[in-house]
């Protein structure tokens, strides 16, 4: 260009290199015509210019691309992201995706001035030559579109200076795409990937002739064929050497259906006993689930076959496949060469085919137990179960049952009778095994559980006793299961109940009873959110007892105030109970406010063949009665219950009984009323210390709600005996008895004319928990202070908190009604309040 000679280059200096790419520029050309394109690329070099003096950048070159030299990497960055994020909202702006490749290194360059007379013709004016430009060029060359790729050099000094970016640094993304080759460069090169969320392809860069990734010689492609043919060598010699049999896709806590035993000795003792046994000592893990018998006979009624049907391979499959079993077992127990032979094999429910059979050999009828043992383990490991579990949890049959085949027998005919809901027959037949085998904990733990769902608390505490004397001869969970009912019937000092039912559902989730009876005590303590969270994971179609769990989930959702919710979960609870469905869907009816709907329902069903009444459906029908307004009907129902339910359970004839007379207490306060309530108040008292220890909280609570009771009556001064009763329940540990106390307290307050202590008193119980009458007497100790707006947003909560009125078990329920009727006040009184202010108005 000129005869002049080029000045000498510069001192290297070290400076911040930028190459970009502006992708697929001459299909954009072409796409938008030549007069377009030069109106784009004007608006590209406005923004280029306006990002250099941002970012203090100098242009030295430009093309398709750009080359831009920065004192500071941090600089260089800056204008790469917002250069980027500029090419997006121009392409936007004409619907086009414009994108750009960049190269960001940082190294030592030589930089000259071209002459003027160089410029003139067509130089740039300063020229930038050193290693540091061919190794930006590389970078930008493997980078993809909307790729900022950086050297280890400007990764490092633009990571640490990120924060001067501003909030956009702190949400940078940034990646190592390892290490890398470049031609001609001797040294490998670390490659890192920046860029913003969402903005970035985060994928590694693609190779090319000039730059390819640096891999160690065992994972090149020859090495890594030679290593896999290898691998597959020797896989395919293992595999035709163990010839592993085909399984069954288990994972930990899926559920398997138990077929019928198949006795093929011709010794009928072995049925029911070694089948039982076999569920016993596989119950002990807990890896794997077992269909319960109640749940299975329930599926065989679904499927329209009598509950007695034998469970044989077919039918097990069906029941398998509709709750979801992945496996089904068929035990079987034959005589073998003159040794008895246990064994099982386990079926794919899908095909029917056997995929796993296993067997063990014993000497005579002796060593049943321990072959079924035996087997059991060898089932737990093929299933997957580790040896360290198998180990801690596999208790000897003979040790956790009874070494009595007979005791067994009898034992497992009464789980039979259970689970067809016979209790009576169950109750001979383990009774029978106690009597071969008086130490047989698991028949005294079966016993115990039939009187616990007959509410015969005393006969549970004898056989709880009895279990509890033989602990160790019980299996692990039902070790738990019992020690939880023990700190319910025998608390001790610091035992908690709900701590123990608690660590049982999470210990064994799937075994139902630790989620059920943790939620019912929840219930009991006003924590409705909690008792929610346990009985969802409850409500699940394997447990046999799901129509109460969904039955007791839509009370825990009536008290939160989720009508529609709690109606589906009583729906779905009588779908479960069939012939006999209850009155659950009319409480939520009731409390939602459809009066009408409710009683319709309550009509239908009452009337109804087949129906039977439980204490709850009456307590229903009650309180349906009281918000109505029935008061009188209502009392005299339940007074019509007390008598029926005397002869049979003194629990519900109190029960009954203090319902009728808190209807009463709510219409008049007159000396009969409170001589009445003074009375049962007097013997409840007096039962606590006197009736056994199992029933000790339910007559607590009974006594206290007569006192209660009495106070609403009117009686202003409580005898010493009831007040040492209420002294004796604000020290108990039982969550329901001091919230009582409490509640006493305040009313007392009240009466002596002291209503802000009262509110204090209240306010400090007021945790989410709080009884529904603490609510009404807060209002009228609010109402006595003349606290009027105070007064109408209370009357507001009470009315609104309906849901909670018709829930509320503490107390054995017997609040309920009167929950509902005082909700119902507070309604009318709001209602008349808002008459008065449209009066006034007129």
């Amino acid at each position: 260009m000129t005869d002049a000679p080029a000045p000498p280059p510069e001192v290297p200096q070290l400076r911040t290199l930028l190459l970009t790419d502006l992708c697929d520029s001459v299909a954009l050309v072409e796409k938008l015509g030549d007069a377009n394109a030069a109106e784009l690329f004007k608006r590209h070099d406005s923004l280029v210019l306006e990002l250099q003096q941002r970012w203090r950048g100098r242009l030295i070159d430009r093309s398709d691309g750009l080359l831009l030299l920065f004192e500071r990497p941090i600089d260089g960055l800056g204008f790469a992201l917002d250069y980027s994020r500029g090419l997006r909202d121009l392409g936007a702006q004409r619907k086009l995706d414009l994108k750009v490749r960049a190269g960001l290194h940082v190294g030592e360059v030589l930089t000259w001035r071209n002459s003027d007379a160089a410029v003139q013709v067509g130089a740039k004016p300063l020229e930038v030559e050193g290693l540091a430009k061919p190794t930006a060029a590389r970078l930008m060359t493997l980078a993809r579109p909307g790729q900022i790729l950086l050297s280890a050099v400007a990764e490092s000094l633009t990571h640490r200076a990120a924060r001067e970016l501003g909030e956009r640094g702190e949400r940078l993304l940034w990646k190592s795409h390892g290490r890398w080759r470049f031609k001609g460069v001797p040294t490998p090169l670390e490659i890192y990937e920046v860029g913003e969320i969402g903005h970035t392809p985060l994928r590694a860069p693609k190779p090319t002739p000039k730059a390819w990734r640096d891999i160690p010689l065992w994972r090149r492609p020859a090495a890594l064929a030679a290593e896999a043919a290898l691998i597959a060598a020797f896989a395919v010699g293992a595999w035709f050497v163990t010839r592993p049999q085909p399984a069954i896709a288990f994972a930990e806590r899926d559920w398997v259906v138990v077929g019928d035993l198949r006795n093929l000795t011709g010794n009928q003792v072995l049925d029911e006993s070694l089948d039982q046994a076999f569920r016993i000592s596989l119950e002990q893990s807990r890896y794997v689930n077992l269909l319960s018998d109640l749940k299975v006979r329930d599926t065989l009624v679904r499927m329209q076959r009598s509950p007695d049907s034998r469970i044989d391979r077919a039918t097990a499959s069906e029941i398998a496949q509709r709750d979801g079993a992945k496996a089904v077992l068929l035990p079987t127990v034959a005589e073998v060469g003159g040794r008895l032979r246990v064994s099982v094999d386990v079926v794919d429910p899908t095909s029917g085919a056997t995929v796993l059979a296993l067997s063990k050999d014993g000497k005579g009828l002796d060593s049943a137990l321990a072959s079924i043992d035996d087997v059991t383990a060898q089932l737990r490991d093929q299933l997957g179960e580790a040896m360290d579990s198998i180990a801690q949890s596999a208790q000897p049959l003979p040790q956790v049952t009874t070494a009595s085949i007979d005791a067994l027998r009898a034992y497992s005919l009464g789980v039979e009778a259970y689970a067809r809901k016979e209790n009576d027959s169950a109750l001979e037949y383990f009774n029978r095994a106690l009597e071969l085998d008086k130490d047989f904990a698991l028949a005294h733990a079966a016993i115990m559980r039939i009187y616990v769902s007959r509410a015969a608390p005393a006969l549970a505490e004898s056989h709880l006793s009895a279990a509890l004397n033989h602990l160790e001869r019980l299996p692990k969970r039902d070790q738990l299961y019992l020690l939880a009912w023990k700190s319910q019937y025998f608390p001790q000092k610091g035992d908690d109940p709900a701590r123990r039912w608690k660590l049982l559902a999470q210990l064994y989730p799937d075994y139902y009873a630790g989620a059920a009876n943790y939620a019912w005590i929840s219930m009991e303590n006003g924590d409705y959110p909690e008792a929610i969270k346990y009985l969802k994971s409850a409500v699940v179609a394997n447990n046999p007892l799901r129509g109460y769990a969904l039955d007791q989930l839509a009370r825990a959702e009536l008290a939160q105030g989720r009508y529609q919710e709690s109606f589906e979960y009583f729906r779905q609870s009588e779908e479960e109970f069939g012939a006999s469905p209850g009155l659950g869907s009319a409480l939520a009816l009731a409390a939602s406010g459809d009066l009408l709907a409710a009683q319709r329902l309550i009509d239908h069903r009452v009337e109804g063949n087949g129906y039977q009444a439980r204490p709850a459906d009456i307590i229903t029908r009650i309180a349906v009665l009281a918000q109505s307004g029935n008061l009188v009907e209502a009392a005299s129902l339940a007074d019509q219950e007390a008598k029926q339910a005397k002869p049979e359970s003194e629990l519900l004839y109190h029960d009954f009984k203090l319902i009728a007379l808190s209807l009463r207490a709510t219409e008049m306060q007159d000396a009969d009323l409170q001589s009445e309530l003074l009375k049962c108040a007097s013997e409840l008292s007096k039962s606590v210390s006197a009736k056994p220890s199992v029933e000790r909280s339910d007559y607590a609570a009974l006594a206290l709600a007569s006192v209660y009771l009495l106070q609403r009556a009117g009686l202003k001064k409580l005898p010493n005996e009831l007040q040492g009763l209420v002294r004796m329940a604000e020290r108990s540990s039982d969550a329901t008895a001091s919230r009582m106390a409490g509640l006493i307290r305040a009313k007392q307050l009240l009466q002596e004319g002291n209503p802000r202590l009262a509110v204090t008193l209240l306010q400090s119980q007021m945790n989410g928990k709080e009884l529904f009458q603490s609510r009404i007497v807060m209002r009228d100790a609010l109402d006595r202070i003349g606290d009027s707006e105070a007064v109408l947003a209370q009357d507001r909560a009470i009315a609104a908190a309906r849901g909670q009125g018709y829930a509320e078990v503490a107390g054995s329920s017997i609040f309920q009604p009167l929950n509902v009727a005082d909700a119902a006040a507070a309604m009318r009184r709001i209602k008349g309040l808002n008459l008065d202010r449209s009066t006034a108005r007129l």
